[in-house]
């Protein structure tokens, strides 16, 4: 498999081989991820449920299975048991309240960090509802409260079921929500490939080239529908000679993708001829 060192490809993709649709059991995920020495690779994701079954070692992401009352034990957990504990992520579950689950979500980290057993330097990401459309008031102000708290937003970007990939408007106005708030965000599910493209389920799926693209273009003031169509570019050409761009720029805000595969990306990225 290709390999690259070059900073602006660095712990883009984190491993999350163990859900769906990978599905991989745990200890050969791990064994992989142990195996691997890629730095396109950033963090292991697995559930909270899954931490002691693992070993210190690797840079953990951490899904926590349940709402706001469930970051301190996973926090705590991780510390005592001497994980590298990267980040934790929770999703926001109260639909007719998000801006008050966020901030719950918020008050956990804070009461989490103040004893100690999440420290200061592990990100927060915080995941809206894929809803459909132009963002809902409850949704905005959910991020506004994200964005106060100083915690990162997660974006779910696919799935298996074709209403779990948000279209390019809704996708650009989720771009332009964490801009607007100057709030980074990492994404999940769907981005396996670098260019947009249709797979052979007949789902529309989302290239992470293109995300980035949008995501810097968003951030130099393009319009949005400037931005839909860079999302929806499907020229590998064209995106590889856009690299130019300042895609380090990019990385500031669109942190990082989880994914099942590790190779799909890489690969793609080695093709495209713009790993050197």
């Amino acid at each position: 498999m290709p390999a690259t060192t070059e900073p602006l490809w660095r712990g883009l993709v984190d491993d999350a081989a163990i859900f769906p649709p990978g599905d991989a059991p745990l200890d050969a995920a791990l064994a992989a991820y142990r195996e691997r020495e890629e730095p396109l690779v950033g963090a292991f994701v697995l559930r909270d449920t899954d931490l002691p079954q693992v070993d210190p070692g690797p840079p953990l992401a951490v899904v926590l299975t349940g709402g706001a009352g469930q970051v301190a034990g996973p926090a705590a957990l991780a510390t005592r048991h001497g994980h590298t504990l990267a980040r934790l992520e929770v999703a926001l579950r109260d639909l007719d309240d998000l801006p008050g689950n966020a901030r719950r979500v918020a008050a956990a980290v804070d009461a989490a960090r103040a004893t100690g057993d999440l420290d200061d330097d592990v990100a927060v990401h915080v995941e809206l509802p894929a809803l459909p459309g132009e963002p809902t008031h409850g949704w905005l102000a959910a991020a506004d409260e994200v964005a106060s708290a100083e915690l990162l937003l997660k974006l779910r970007t696919g799935g298996l079921d074709a209403d779990a990939h948000p279209d390019s408007p809704t996708l650009a106005a989720w771009i332009d929500a964490a801009l607007d708030r100057e709030t980074a965000f990492k994404c999940t599910a769907g981005l396996h490939r670098a260019v947009r493209h249709t797979g052979a389920d007949g789902i529309e799926r989302h290239g992470f080239l293109n995300l980035l693209l949008a995501t810097r273009r968003a951030f130099d003031g393009a319009s949005r529908d400037d931005v839909v169509a860079t999302l929806e570019e499907r020229d590998g050409a064209a995106l590889a000679a856009a690299v130019t761009e300042d895609l380090a720029g990019a990385r500031r805000w669109f942190r990082s993708f989880g994914s099942c595969s590790v190779s799909e990306p890489l690969t793609d990225l080695d093709a495209l001829g713009v790993l050197a």
